[in-house]
């Protein structure tokens, strides 16, 4: 049973005390509850993903919950200042997942703020035809026609000669995602777009840490989105967040976030423009209050501030996370080097550095087994797997009925959709897990 203190205890105690004493009950708390033992052939999974943490993250998130400041707050205004430093752009804004980052990136391009390059009705976006749903849906529902280009295999990412290729009167942005960490040749999609007067939205839900050129991902383009689930490369359980260094763009972003209203005073503040009763916007009265002015569609899409305590802890884990997937990815692909006439191995793109989100492998068509039967004996021995997301999109039930266009052959893209899946790399594997892995396709293999 908890202890209980009288009240003149409780009094005699200053707040920075009590608080001290809980940060140390929780790192105990965390050593007995979450204390984990070592790999074992015998019993222990392989997940694709999960959670890693250690008690300073969770002694952040208490720290936030005694704040009991639920809405954003100062671990958010942190977290945000670190995550634009750690990317190289001028602004990084939360969001409550990577899936509304996209939706947020790309609203942003529509807006009136944008003036004559806002993106419109009809206007078409190319991306890539293997994918996930959510780099493409955002265009759909602002009523944007995706334009599907094909894939490279090895590295699974979009193909730049297929997107100029793609490119008409109608095009107004190119968005893509960096595969599994590893990165796209955004610096060659920045040209073209630069040339033909485009956006470039990079989706980098996967890819937190990768480089192209020593430079982030997610900085050629104008904006660029991040995802932090549990299964990505820091967490919060839940949220995302989107980055950019212009500042209209941010501005514009940031009104589709918080409900489409004209006003930008942060969460408990009021008047920062010091107009509040002075604005004539729309067709609304003179002096009409500003905190409900609305200038966008838009939606409440923030964090509490006790996500971002913990997004700000999990960033300072994060250049160990990321050389614990390249460490982890290494040991995949020099095991497997033996195995190259059955999988073609995943290779990162020239010039990068990735954060690999996952480990690729694409079953050869002479392969005496297929993918499908792979997979089956992985998770029978608790191996977690993914496909890659929704394969073919083009070919998915939801986009049966829908406006878009296809440039060129999707023949990788079909492949992938048929043959490719991805076991995990992520920090929570140590070498002795990956070696189980190991062990598991090679006997497989012989036995095919």
């Amino acid at each position: 049973m908890p202890r209980v203190l009288s009240p003149r205890a409780v009094e005699a105690r200053s707040e920075e005390t009590v608080r001290l004493e809980i940060m140390a009950l929780v790192e105990e708390y965390h050593r007995v509850r979450h204390g984990g033992g070592p790999f074992s052939p015998a019993t222990s999974a392989v997940p694709v993903s999960g959670r890693v943490f250690d008690a300073s993250d969770m002694q952040s998130l208490v720290d936030s919950a005694l704040d009991f400041w639920l809405t954003t707050g100062r671990f958010n205004d942190e977290f945000q200042t670190r995550l634009a430093a750690r990317v190289g752009a001028r602004y990084a804004m939360t969001v409550n997942s990577g899936s509304s980052a996209n939706l947020v990136a790309m609203s942003g391009l529509t807006s009136p703020m944008m003036r004559e390059r806002a993106l419109k009705p009809g206007a078409e976006v190319i991306t890539a035809a293997a994918g996930f749903p959510t780099t493409v849906n955002p265009a759909m529902l602002w009523g944007l026609t995706p334009v599907f280009v094909d894939v490279d295999i090895p590295t699974y990412n979009i193909l730049a000669d297929r997107v100029e290729e793609a490119i008409t009167e109608k095009t107004g942005a190119i968005m893509a995602a960096h595969t599994l960490g590893n990165p796209f040749r955004a610096d060659l999609l920045a040209e073209i777009a630069e040339k033909h007067d485009l956006w470039l939205i990079e989706d980098c839900c996967d890819a937190l840490g990768a480089t192209l050129n020593g430079r982030h991902v997610g900085t050629f383009g104008e904006v660029g989105t991040l995802s932090f689930y549990p299964a990505h490369h820091i967490t919060m359980g839940e949220g995302g967040a989107v980055f950019t260094s212009n500042p209209t763009l941010r501005r514009a972003m940031e009104a589709f976030r918080d409900w489409g209203r004209d006003c930008y005073c942060e969460p408990g503040k009021e008047n920062t423009c010091l107009r509040r009763f002075d604005w004539q916007l729309g067709e609304l009265p003179y002096g009409y209050d500003h905190k409900y002015v609305y200038s966008h569609m838009g939606f409440n899409l923030k964090i509490t501030d006790m996500q971002a305590a913990v997004g700000v802890s999990q960033l300072a884990h994060l250049d160990d996370f990321i050389a614990a997937r390249r460490r982890n990815f290494d040991q995949l692909k020099a095991g497997l080097a033996d195995l190259e006439e059955l999988f073609v191995l995943p290779e990162a793109t020239p010039g990068t550095e990735p954060s690999w989100f996952g480990f690729l492998l694409t079953v050869r068509e002479g392969a005496p087994f297929t993918r499908d039967a792979i997979v089956r004996r992985l998770n029978e021995a608790r191996i977690g797997t993914r496909l890659l997301f929704g394969g073919n999109l083009t070919r998915q039930p939801y986009m049966i009925g829908r406006d878009f266009r296809i440039c060129g052959e999707l023949t990788n893209s079909d492949r992938i959709m048929h043959r490719t899946f991805w076991i995990g790399v992520y920090p929570g594997l140590d070498a002795a897990a990956i070696g189980y892995v190991l062990d598991v396709i090679h006997d497989f293999c012989r036995k095919a």
